[in-house]
């Protein structure tokens, strides 16, 4: 069995990265923080040219026909560069569920305008307290119950909440159910909800990921380049210490998002729970990594002129969005350890369950 990546995979991924190296420069990033919508027309398209959004898109409507695990490099690479688009929303949670719904009519409609990059989604959650993006979004697939309906923009209320990243732009979203909008009844609805869980607890953790690493990678370039008793501060025993055990930390948290990768797009019965493990790991990772990032930056880390808070923010956010860390750790324990859980959810039989 292969355990590894593909060369084409591997491929699309520095691709990725050298566009988004030229495209998301940092100081893009923080522009758009001034900006009404704290989102890119222009960028979007260009994503659009290369594919991100329409990846899980299938060929038939125009996309690349790809899977999750195609998809899982590509967003550690967006976490890497602290891009704001509406990947997960669209690419990782939107589409897959438009597919699923088995609603010709609406995957016609939408999936084409997705793939193209003219159309953005939005879901809501109840593990979510507010909804990413709608104020962008074209269509917003919203839970009622179990039940999941669909409705444009122009068709809701909006009210946007505070949030710790300004990249970040969440909602509360007041609207009116009704036949017209209903997609599908509760029995479907509780599968293809519990399916949105993971798919975009996989996308967070892999966009946690991208942001650890370059977290890691600018405390380090920091402790090389700052003096302190006539010697680089990476010399010093504490901070190499502290920068190792945040590898580490990532190192372990990297095999456990790509084997919910793999479990995502497999449909593997252990799915849950593999997801839940990857978020928690993941979570734990981003934020030691900014923990120790800032410690190394010492009093700089906590000005406005220093990027080290673009990646910071952004790792706290990730944390909350589509289950915390705890929440994820708890739904784990309550399948393995407490048995609350159905065990077939989650690929695994208690003893004596």
């Amino acid at each position: 069995m292969r355990f590894s990546f593909s060369e084409d995979q591997l491929l699309l991924q520095k691709t990725v990265r050298d566009f988004l190296e030229g495209e998301c420069a940092v100081d893009s990033v923080r522009a758009l923080w001034e900006t009404e919508t704290g989102r890119s027309q222009e960028l979007w398209g260009k994503l659009a040219e290369i594919g991100l959004p329409g990846l899980l898109v299938p060929e038939r409507h125009g996309g690349m026909g790809m899977d999750e695990i195609d998809l899982v490099l590509l967003l550690e690479e967006t976490g890497r560069s602290a891009l704001a688009e509406p990947l997960i929303s669209t690419a990782a949670v939107g589409v897959p569920l438009v597919c699923e719904l088995e609603r010709v009519d609406l995957a016609e409609s939408w999936l084409p305008k997705v793939a193209a990059g003219g159309a953005v989604l939005a879901v809501g959650h109840a593990t979510n307290s507010f909804v990413s993006d709608a104020h962008v979004a074209d269509l917003l697939l919203l839970p009622h119950g179990d039940e999941i309906h669909a409705l444009p923009r122009e068709a809701v209320a909006l009210e946007r909440q505070a949030s710790n990243d300004p990249s970040r732009r969440i909602f509360s979203v007041a609207w009116t159910p009704s036949a017209k909008t209903r997609l599908c009844r509760a029995a479907q609805g509780r599968a293809l909800l519990a399916a949105a869980l993971d798919r975009g607890a996989l996308a967070c953790a892999a966009q946690q990921l991208g942001v650890s690493q370059q977290l890691i990678d600018m405390a380090v370039r920091y402790a090389c380049q700052r003096e302190q008793f006539g010697v680089p501060i990476g010399s010093f025993q504490a901070i190499k210490h502290m920068l190792a055990d945040c590898q580490v930390k990532l190192e372990y948290a990297r095999p456990a998002v790509y084997r919910a990768a793999h479990s995502v797009a497999r449909e593997a019965r252990s799915r849950a729970v593999d997801t839940s493990m990857a978020k928690a790991a993941a979570s734990e990772a981003a934020l030691l990594a900014a923990r120790v990032a800032l410690q190394v930056h010492g009093a700089i880390g906590y000005t406005w002129e220093q990027d080290l808070h673009v990646w910071m923010r952004r790792a706290w956010s990730l944390e909350l969005a589509w289950g915390s860390g705890a929440w994820h750790r708890a739904r784990v324990a309550e399948a393995l350890l407490d048995r609350r859980a159905p065990a077939e959810t989650f690929g695994y039989c208690a003893p004596g369950a």
